[in-house]
């Protein structure tokens, strides 16, 4: 390995990362001071079972009306999602821990759920392009965002061999998108999952306490 791929699978990526989390912790001093208005209703449910029911919709795709209807859009999220996952654990993975990419067995399962995920992040631009609803919602970040995730995805199947001694090529690519990402996401909607939680605690605690959760779960 030489030593600029050894640095940027290094030293360049604590960097961005280190970058990264410093924007969060100022987003989220930022975030934590806003107060939440007091509920002026008498309950009519349980505000902790709201926000565990609303915490936890993501995981129940029967909950909700889209998923229900067009199930193919929650495996593409499912399978879209798990390549995220396992393409961060790459880059954690290869310079830290290549002995598991010795074995072929867990090289082909990140290969083919990235390649999975490379399909649906396809997919999901095609749709955004043809759909007129979707297309006048789309902002340029949404289209560029998109796409460096379906190159990120496409650059992770090519290097998780992890062989810099058959060529260094996609590893540096990898590795320059990954860096390129940390430094990017935070200012993208891509950090939609920052918000996440706070979102999701006051939707869940208000429906909670109104009885809508209560009444949702007796719904046909």
């Amino acid at each position: 390995m030489s030593k600029a791929l050894s640095i940027l699978e290094n030293e360049v990526q604590v960097v961005a990362l280190l970058f990264m989390a410093s924007v969060y912790l100022l987003r989220l001093a930022w975030l934590f001071r806003f107060r939440s208005a007091p509920e002026r209703t008498y309950p009519a449910g349980s505000a902790a079972a709201g926000v565990a029911w609303s915490m936890l919709n993501v995981a129940m795709p029967w909950a909700m009306e889209s998923t229900r209807r067009k199930p193919f859009f929650y495996v593409q999220f499912v399978v879209f999602h798990i390549g995220v996952v396992l393409a961060i654990a790459a880059t954690f993975i290869i310079p830290y821990w290549p002995e598991l990419f010795e074995q072929i067995v867990v090289v082909r399962v990140f290969q083919v759920a990235l390649g999975a995920a490379f399909a649906v992040g396809l997919i999901r631009l095609y749709r955004r392009l043809t759909t007129p609803a979707l297309r006048l919602i789309s902002t340029a970040d949404d289209y560029f965002s998109l796409t460096l995730m379906i190159l990120f995805f496409f650059a992770g199947v090519v290097a998780m061999p992890n062989r810099p001694e058959e060529g260094e090529w996609p590893l540096i690519a990898f590795f320059s998108l990954t860096a390129f990402f940390l430094i990017y996401v935070p200012f993208s909607k891509i950090c939609h999952y920052l918000y996440y939680p706070f979102t999701r605690f006051y939707f869940g605690r208000m429906q909670g306490h109104r009885g809508v959760v209560a009444k949702s779960r007796r719904l046909p």
